[in-house]
């Protein structure tokens, strides 16, 4: 044994670099500090997009047994991860739906790793549980659910719209043969998550009925209402509606209310994919495009778009917590201790994640600290943004979409080119201005044509980064009509 004793002793003292001592925490800390102020004030003025292959440069530093400097890795890390691609801490990710970062929520990070509470079972950590309860209550009455709606923070949008679909699976008993007869609704404006999710929950072999939009991109209802009354006299069994309160292509809302009517009527769940648009809802003057939606039976909704938190901040939200409950909750026997834990239902047991992280700290200290003004504020200065943005496009020979419901808008240019052009020339434009890269935009393809998007929800996004892209987008116009002369 004094063997063991002797190796055990010079094991513990070969780990204990893993707990550094105070003046050590410091030091670290403060270069991790230092180098965060450096990157604020390179992002205030540095390219929102860059094009560059130094990714790579992170593969010349392997692991080793013997660890390196804080200050060397904090190099490595600006090179090869901070500099190439994407900036979305920069007001100027006006491409895809850009995310938030509010400063707050990393301090609630850290202090959620440092504590590392496990907020996934009440027993382990009622606090922690509470406060994501709290946050999962607060969202629910924006919209407003019924005080008895539940549901659960998730990483994103992804897995709320599977933890949602999975509980609609469940209450309609749609397994074995029933998936065949099964039929689902969306339009072509859906998430691509949808599609996925549908597949991870076994519904890949259902029906999938694309219902059409009209010239407003919306979901057409009395198309919905024909198609589910057409499925039903085939013998199928239309069982779930997938709407979307702000699509990503063009950022439209569904007509909700009239939708989740026809699900009631005809029996059917109703999903809605707010993950982009729900928290508009906190708009005075928007709350019109959200109305009924209150009658669906989940929504998901991203805090960390509209609500411009880190990545990795999703929620799920639904009328009747107790059908997440009998989709995901299992109880092993290494659990049992955790049993019988009250009226406040183990996140773990809501959603696929056991293992998951503390997420409610990032969301509750910005809220509370800041409180909800601000946020509401920033929220109505994108849809303006988007506005301004809408009209200005237009006067400079862009042919527009149609007006911004929330704070996407797609434009593409047209002026004096040939009809068999406008693709190749809008496509040559968009990979000019990534090259350019003062600001970030992103294309799509709408009945096969390419559009520009803009897509403001960066709480650093202000008036000044709009003329900007107008700019970039003027100069380069004009070099490409140059070029073509």
């Amino acid at each position: 044994m004094r063997e063991i004793s002797d190796k055990i002793k010079r094991l513990e003292e070969k780990s204990a670099v893993l707990e550094p001592g105070a003046t050590e925490r410091k030091r670290l800390l403060d270069q991790v500090h230092n180098y965060s102020d450096a990157f604020y004030r390179r992002t205030d003025t540095g390219p929102a997009f860059s094009q560059s292959d130094e990714d790579s440069f992170l593969e010349k530093f392997p692991l080793k047994e013997e660890g390196e400097s804080i200050e060397k890795l904090l190099q490595i890390f600006e090179k090869s991860v901070e500099k190439p691609g994407i900036n979305p801490a920069s007001g100027g990710h006006l491409g895809y739906i850009p995310g938030g970062g509010v400063y707050p929520s990393a301090l609630g990070d850290y202090l959620a790793a440092v504590t590392n509470r496990y907020a996934g079972i009440y027993f382990a950590n009622p606090g922690a549980v509470r406060m994501e309860q709290m946050m999962i209550d607060w969202l629910c009455s924006i919209i407003p659910f019924p005080k008895t709606a539940g549901g659960t923070l998730c990483s994103g949008g992804s897995i709320a719209n599977l933890t949602g679909i999975t509980a609609a699976r469940d209450r309609y008993g749609i397994e074995g043969a029933a998936v065949e007869k099964a039929v689902v609704y969306l339009t072509g404006q859906a998430h691509h998550s949808l599609h996925k999710a549908l597949r991870i929950a076994g519904l890949g072999k259902c029906k999938w009925h694309t219902i059409p939009v009209g010239n407003d991109f919306k979901m057409q209802v009395e198309k919905l209402e024909e198609a589910i009354e057409e499925d039903r006299a085939k013998g199928l069994r239309p069982f779930l509606v997938l709407s979307t309160a702000g699509t990503t292509d063009t950022g439209v809302v569904d007509s909700v209310g009239d939708l989740s009517a026809i699900c009631q009527k005809y029996g059917l769940w109703h999903h809605i994919d707010a993950a982009y648009g729900g928290c508009f809802v906190l708009v005075e003057d928007l709350k019109p495009h959200f109305k009924g939606w209150e009658l669906a039976d989940s929504i998901t909704i991203d805090p960390h778009k509209g609500l411009f938190l880190p990545y990795g901040t999703g929620a799920l939200l639904i009328r009747d917590p107790d059908l997440l409950l009998k989709s995901h909750h299992y109880l092993a026997n290494y659990m049992r201790d955790a049993q019988n834990e009250g009226q406040v239902m183990s996140p773990a047991d809501l959603s696929p994640e056991l293992s998951r992280h503390f997420r409610g700290l990032r969301m509750w200290l910005p809220l509370k600290l800041f409180g909800l003004g601000p946020f509401k504020a920033a929220l109505e200065e994108k849809h303006l943004l988007a506005r301004y943005f809408h009209q200005k496009i237009g006067e400079l020979g862009f042919e527009t979409g149609p007006a911004p419901t929330l704070s996407v808008v797609i434009y593409r240019y047209t002026k004096g080119l040939d009809p068999n052009d406008i693709n190749d020339f809008n496509q040559d434009l968009i990979k000019k201005c990534h090259r350019d890269g003062r600001v970030f935009i992103s294309s799509t393809v709408i009945n096969g044509d390419i559009w520009l998007r803009l897509a403001v929800l960066n709480f650093r996004t202000h008036l000044d980064t709009i003329d900007k892209t107008l700019e970039m987008l003027r100069e380069n116009v004009e070099v490409l009509l140059q070029d073509r002369v």
